[in-house]
């Protein structure tokens, strides 16, 4: 008997506990069985640098996830991270490790042959996981990069990951067949607001495009709102111009998206339903 009593009072505390909690939504269902991962950094400073700010010498900084049980993954992210250092000797490396390393090594011939210089090299790198759902895992990669030149870079990549299937997913798996087309009109009447430009404004003065026709490049990301497609500097625009970004609206195109495709949820909730 004082067992059940006991067990009465205490259903009884956590009943009042609940009911006297605001209500919380939950999480929608597309949020949920995401891919595990713990961010790792590499930091390394030159032997020069001495008490010198990282601002002030010559730093290599990096910084991404890695995945759990993603083998495929991991990797993917390990080759877009070595393709940001824009040096000419890197296509050898094969490690984060080797690659940071001939960036040091780099750095020492350059002071050697150049004493009186006080330039200094920076790469500063990152893979950051800006969106994953049950569906996909959408990546962003940047950095900036600098190794002696007139200038450094920066530089932003994509990658869009189906953490079930373990491949990447590309506009060819969620576009219905032949879209592209439709998919590239969109684009370029947001391009031309976006820029500024009439519909019948040449592209041939201010920008890189190939026999100056628009085209949408292979740099893009899947996200909640849209297809982001991103510029890097010197692809369509000179260098002082930057990157330029480019956001195609799901509501401006779900006719175009396969109806199974990873991003369908995406298109229906643009679309309020």
């Amino acid at each position: 008997m004082r067992a059940l009593l006991l067990l009465c009072f205490v259903l009884m505390i956590f009943a009042s506990c609940e009911f006297g909690k605001p209500y919380a939504p939950g999480k929608p269902d597309i949020f949920t069985d995401t891919a595990a991962y713990t961010v790792q950094k590499i930091y390394q400073r030159a032997n020069d640098c001495g008490n010198k700010a990282d601002s002030a010498c010559t730093i290599a900084k990096i910084t991404y996830p890695l995945f759990k049980g993603q083998n495929a993954l991991n990797d993917s992210v390990k080759r877009g991270l070595l393709r940001i250092n824009f040096s000419d000797n890197n296509d050898a490396d094969t490690t984060l490790k080797m690659m940071v390393d001939r960036y040091f090594d780099e750095y020492a011939g350059f002071k050697k042959y150049n004493k009186a210089d006080d330039r200094f090299f920076t790469l500063d790198s990152y893979a950051k996981v800006v969106n994953q759902d049950s569906s996909l895992l959408a990546l962003e990669y940047g950095g900036y990069v600098y190794e002696g030149g007139a200038h450094g870079a920066d530089f932003k990549e994509f990658l869009n990951w189906d953490p079930k299937a373990k491949k990447p997913v590309y506009l060819k798996d969620v576009l219905v067949p032949g879209a592209y087309p439709q998919l590239t009109k969109v684009a370029e009447r947001i391009f031309r607001m976006d820029e500024k430009l009439k519909d019948t404004s040449s592209l041939a003065r201010d920008y890189f495009f190939r026999d100056n026709k628009f085209a949408l490049n292979q740099n893009y990301l899947f996200t909640p709102s849209g297809i982001r497609f991103v510029y890097n500097q010197y692809e369509i625009k000179p260098y002082a111009a930057g990157q330029t970004e480019l956001l195609i609206p799901w509501a401006q195109i779900k006719t175009l998206i396969r109806p199974n495709a990873v991003v369908a949820p995406y298109t229906k909730k643009d679309a309020g339903i």
